[in-house]
């Protein structure tokens, strides 16, 4: 039920602007626009400012309002999505066309109060043009909390010598950042370490300074690294997720098409059955992988739900499967190029999820109860994997690249072993803690409340 001065907004139509300004990449738009769906039914009028690359269907948020920032990317840049690439161009092209974008909005008299501006970090000019226009700044951040305090680290890892890494495979524990070993370290495959230190450094800098974090992530599973958030910094944190379980209005997100016959092929499944199979949105492998990958599937006899993304191996727009494997899995296995994940995670029939361990894809299948299969690929994803399988125990770790009988031997563990019984038991109980945060009353519920009030304090 909304407080009193939610209800008087709601009632009137209009409450104060809120603007949100997404990286544009599908793990950064889809938790962008929940929370702006959560924070407009708190009564707050919302206004998406996004690029012309991946912009959002705004027919789909009939009660938000939509600006467009020209972003210069090209053909080239856009064709074969490169994390890196995007976010050097985005910073070098963005900040003249939001500069101007914000000096519109602030001077339109709409009778709305501007509050502040909420994105997701990865704009390095975005808080010296919110200075100029005296906006305070949110950040909501994509990755678990776990990983960020893993990035705050990066300075005192250099100063260690840990900078640059010399073996990105050791399992040397690192004592400053436990549990994370050497290969933990977020990193950016293809990338010198210079470059991407640099980068890291530079975020940290203008984002430390923001007005709060907002955090897709609840207290009972991470409330040891919140707690050591809190106490080395002063900034307000509001851990208010998972955003995707709230009961509110909801519209799809996704930039790809969603191949909905797997949940046909679903309903034919037995019970717990099946491990679904997703790299994410920007993962991309090597031919060799895929065919380590297939045949790894294949050996272990069991049922899958495989997403292969156009485009997702190096160098090939499509590739075929190895020979034989179709006529080794005919009838319990099933492939296509996207699904509608949420939904498939949360069918009876599937038992596991095989992931490249994203802080959205780890929420989703933590609150469907769904042991993970964890295979990082990069940045963030390292740590979020390494508590997966190490700290919270609710999966398993591939933790020497992708070997056929290694990735069977980790399937049958999930699928059919009493690892998989024991790991299943304990996301069973963190899916429950899940849902008790937001609840009235639960960590989630009342950090999104003291969001709300804080907002109205700005």
């Amino acid at each position: 039920m909304a407080r009193e001065g939610e209800r008087q907004w709601q009632e009137k139509g209009k409450g104060p602007r809120l603007l949100l300004f997404p990286t544009p990449l599908q793990g950064h738009i889809t938790p962008m626009l929940q929370l702006a769906t959560l924070l407009h039914c708190k009564g707050f009028s919302i206004t998406i400012l996004h690029t012309n690359f991946n912009s959002p269907n705004p027919s789909s948020y009939p009660n938000f309002s939509f600006e467009s920032i020209s972003d210069g990317l090209s053909e080239q840049q856009t064709s074969r999505i490169n994390f890196m690439t995007i976010a050097t161009a985005l910073n070098a092209n963005c900040e003249v066309p939001f500069r101007d974008c914000l000096a519109g909005m602030m001077l339109e008299n709409t009778g709305e109060r501007i509050v502040c501006i909420i994105d997701d970090g990865l704009f390095q000019f975005l808080p010296t043009v919110a200075k100029h226009f005296k906006l305070p700044r949110l950040i909501l951040e994509m990755n678990s909390v776990a990983s960020f305090v893993a990035y705050v680290a990066f300075p005192l890892l250099k100063l260690k010598g840990y900078f640059p890494i010399q073996d990105p495979m050791s399992k040397t524990p690192i004592p400053e950042l436990p549990p994370l070993r050497i290969k933990d370290i977020p990193d950016i495959k293809g990338q010198s370490p210079d470059t991407w230190y640099e980068m890291v450094a530079n975020s940290l800098n203008q984002i430390m300074d923001s007005a709060g974090f907002i955090w897709n992530s609840f207290d009972h599973l991470e409330h040891t690294s919140l707690t050591e958030l809190r106490h080395d910094h002063q900034f307000p944190i509001f851990p208010i997720g998972p955003l995707h379980k709230y009961s509110l209005p909801s519209s799809s997100t996704s930039l790809l098409v969603q191949d909905r016959t797997c949940m046909d092929w679903l309903e034919k499944q037995a019970p717990k059955s099946v491990i679904y199979i997703s790299f994410g949105s920007l993962v991309a492998i090597e031919k060799t992988e895929l065919v380590e990958t297939a045949w790894g599937i294949a050996n272990s006899m069991q049922p899958f739900l495989w997403v292969i993304r156009p485009g997702s191996v190096n160098g090939f727009e499509w590739v075929e499967l190895p020979e034989g494997f179709e006529e080794k899995t005919r009838d319990r296995g099933l492939v296509v190029k996207w699904a509608p994940q949420q939904e498939v995670l949360a069918h009876p029939a599937v038992g596991a999820f095989w992931t490249h361990s994203g802080w959205n894809s780890t929420l989703e299948s933590i609150c469907e109860g769904v042991p993970m299969l964890c295979w990082p690929f990069l940045g963030d994803q390292k740590v979020n994997a390494r508590f997966v399988s190490h700290v919270w125990r609710i999966g398993v770790q591939l933790e020497d690249g992708l070997e056929r009988d290694e990735i069977e031997r980790a399937i049958k563990r999930l699928m059919v072993e009493k690892q998989g019984e024991e790991v299943r038991e304990r996301i069973s109980a963190v899916k429950e803690n899940a849902e008790i945060c937001l609840r009235e009353g639960g960590s989630s519920h009342e950090s999104l409340n003291s969001l709300v009030d804080y907002l109205m304090s700005l």
